[in-house]
């Protein structure tokens, strides 16, 4: 301790021994000030009076109350030790300190919190005692914490501590700056004046900016440099390098027009392609007959991408801030990209082509005659759509059925309707054998398949087709029986009124929408909805099999091959052929549609024709290739049914739009030599109801006519 003489040679030195180098302003009174100035003079008075070694410990106790920066230890005597030592009182947090610098109660370190749930507490202490888990509420409770608590929205879970903790001003202002995207210091300025560290005078740069030892490979030799250097030294003494000869010096001037290029003997080169200039059609505010109508608008979007006149349609804004963002600029930037890239350098010589020259000559419609041109008659079905029609072999009877239920029979001649059945169910297809020497027809309705006899048949014909369908002696029943169920009438008591057999198939929600005949007569095909629908039925057996399992895709049609052993196997977007005999996938046909609506065969055998209700009729060529020969476009709306004449070369496709168009389609035996195809005539005559149109088209087979069935619930007959 210093004594009055040194604490008036430093007056810097306050009363409690402190040195005060910046002035602060003392929250403590006045009247403590002059206190402590009054205890001063008093414990001076007292050093004048008393000896100097109680001056110097009352200044040592002072000193010590003035400072406080440890409690008063006391002195006590060590038990390991036995000697004296001081003991400062223990420091006790709840009182004494600021709870705000300390550690995290929980001191279990960073370790994942998910090994204490189904434990009662959440870690330990830094006294190795438990840290209880904080009780906490279900969902309403925090929602309720959020609608009382209008500052509960402040705070943030704790993994460590498994409770919400308040975030400070700070934090929060952390968090506001992330969520606009702005630098989370919030002292950070980003326009400070730079500072030129290594500019002017006194600042140039003396230490290297790294202190990094200087690597060894700075002045040892590289071994790698030396192999190679060493292997090309070994080429050249074997000769396999050869240095290059000095040239010899001409003692000629070599003169060089710089200025004169030589005279090019080809023809310039072609230039890029330009960019048609903007018309009017692309201006934001274009004339008013340069804006579509509804109908130009429904037309160019019912018109395909690459047949579009333009690319966009003009549109009228009323300033140019309200114009949108050009949805096709990527398109076109990148197509002209394409032009530059692509672009020819070498110029052509432009051909003189007439445009007309490059039509093929199709033969006049009048050269391809016959083919039907006009309605020769039509049979009503009460208004009810019809979507099943069959033609006899022969060519004389029609049988078609509608979704009441009503089987007609009637002749293609005069259309005299013979016989009319009536069944429970929408009828969904009838199909005639194609056998000459029985005479029935097979109905689709609901889950059954009924097999009928026409009336006024001769006597061996109607005895054959007893004999065909409900024979004396049934034949044995089948190893593997089949769900498929079939029901008899006797030949004895069979008539003409009901079905002389009956198919029961699976359960299904619509009647069958297809049956289709082997060109034998023995096998029937039927095509139901659902993923196992397809079902070939022998008649001299009574047996019925599922030919797949499983079906990649929903089952549309199926067909039988005129010739061979093949099976045709339709699905929305392609056409299967199969190998019946080998039980092998032949090829797959893909015909480019959404969604296949009908199909038939050449009766070579060797072409198909594929339509579908994306207006696309496809021809294929099975010998060519799996992708259509030809696609055509001819019809406005959805296809519903395709048919190639069995004798005549034509093929006819019907529609939605009420329309039926008729083809001339001749087939060359030579394989260098495509297939004639030739629209020869539009028929109209069907009424379209609620957007359906022609169902079905049949041939007749020995006459080049054809017979329709429509939406409107008449079944028509075209003759040539």
């Amino acid at each position: 301790m210093g004594s009055e003489d040194e604490g008036e040679e430093e007056p810097d030195v306050s009363d409690d021994g402190e040195v005060d180098e910046f002035p602060e302003i003392d929250a403590r009174s006045d009247t403590e000030d002059e206190d402590y100035e009054e205890g001063d003079e008093d414990e001076s008075g007292e050093d004048e009076e008393d000896e100097e070694e109680d001056e110097s410990e009352a200044e040592s106790d002072a000193s010590d109350e003035s400072l406080h920066v440890w409690p008063k230890p006391k002195t006590v005597i060590s038990d390991i030790t036995g000697q004296p030592k001081r003991v400062y009182p223990e420091i006790e947090p709840d009182y004494d300190s600021d709870s705000s610098t300390e550690d995290a109660s929980n001191r279990v370190g960073n370790i994942p919190m998910h090994w204490y749930d189904d434990l009662p507490h959440v870690g330990y202490d830094i006294n190795g005692k438990k840290v209880l888990r904080p009780a906490r509420g279900d969902e309403l409770d925090k929602f309720l914490k959020t609608v009382e608590d209008p500052e509960a929205w402040t705070s943030a879970f704790d993994k460590n501590m498994q409770m919400d903790k308040p975030l400070t001003a700070e934090e929060l202002d952390i968090i506001r700056r992330l969520q606009e995207n702005e630098n989370p210091d919030a002292n950070y300025d980003p326009y400070e004046p730079t500072v030129e560290w290594f500019t002017g005078k006194g600042k140039e740069e003396v230490m290297p900016l790294s202190a990094a030892p200087e690597p060894k490979r700075r002045w040892v030799p590289s071994k790698w440099e030396k192999q190679k250097v060493m292997k090309i030294v070994r080429a050249i003494r074997q000769g396999r390098i050869v240095p290059n000869k000095p040239k010899t010096a001409s003692t000629e001037p070599q003169f060089y027009a710089i200025w004169n290029e030589e005279p090019s003997t080809g023809p310039a080169p072609a230039p890029a392609p330009k960019p048609s200039l903007p018309g009017h059609a692309e201006s934001y505010n274009p004339p008013e007959e340069y804006l579509p109508t509804a109908e130009e608008r429904a037309k160019w979007e019912a018109t395909d991408p690459e047949e579009r006149e333009r690319e966009f349609l003009p549109q009228k804004h009323a300033a140019l801030r309200l114009v949108p963002a050009y949805d096709g600029f990527i398109k076109e930037r990148f197509g002209r990209q394409l032009d530059l890239y692509l672009a020819p350098r070498v110029q052509r010589v432009k051909l003189q082509i007439d445009p007309e020259s490059l039509i093929p000559k199709l033969p006049s419609p009048s050269s391809l005659r016959p083919f039907p041109v006009y309605r020769s008659l039509q049979v009503p079905h009460g208004g009810v759509r019809t979507r099943a029609i069959s033609v006899s072999p022969d060519g004389a009877w029609v049988v078609s059925g509608d979704e009441s239920g009503v089987v007609r029979l009637w002749e293609v001649i005069v259309g005299k309707e013979v016989r009319r059945w009536q069944f429970k169910g929408k009828v969904g297809a009838v199909e005639w054998c194609p056998r000459t020497d029985v005479s029935y027809f097979a109905v689709g309705v609901e889950d059954h398949i009924h097999f009928v006899v026409p009336p006024n048949l001769p006597g061996p014909v109607l005895t054959a087709t007893q004999n065909a369908l409900a024979p004396a002696t049934l034949p044995p029943p089948p190893a593997n029986p089949s769900p498929v169920k079939w029901t008899s009438v006797p030949a004895a008591q069979s008539s003409s009124d009901f079905p002389i057999l009956t198919l029961n198939l699976p359960t299904s929600a619509e009647p069958p929408k297809q049956l289709v005949w082997h060109r034998k007569g023995d096998y029937i095909a039927s095509v139901s909805e659902g993923q196992g629908g397809v079902w070939i039925h022998q008649v001299s057996r009574r047996h019925s099999q599922a030919p797949f399992k499983k079906v990649k895709g929903t089952v549309q049609l199926v067909l039988f091959h005129p010739t061979k052993p093949h099976f045709f196997v339709a699905t929305q977007r392609y056409v299967r052929m199969y190998n019946l005999a080998e039980q092998t996938l032949l090829k797959t046909l893909t015909p480019g549609i959404r969604w296949i609506s009908s199909m038939d065969v050449h009766p070579s055998g060797d072409h198909l024709i594929v339509g579908g209700y994306d207006r696309k009729l496809c021809w294929f060529d099975l010998e060519l290739s799996d992708k259509p020969y030809k696609i055509l476009r001819y019809h406005t709306r959805a296809l519903r049914s395709v048919a190639f004449h069995p004798t005549q070369p034509l093929f006819a496709s019907s529609s939605d739009d009420g329309a039926i168009q008729v083809f001339h389609a001749r087939v060359y035996h030579d394989l260098l030599t495509n297939p004639l195809i030739v629209p020869l005539k539009i028929l109209r005559g069907h009424a379209v109801r609620d957007g359906l149109g022609v169902f079905s088209v049949r041939w007749v087979p020995r006459q080049p006519w054809l017979v329709s069935a429509g939406a409107d619930g008449q079944v028509a007959v075209w003759c040539s």
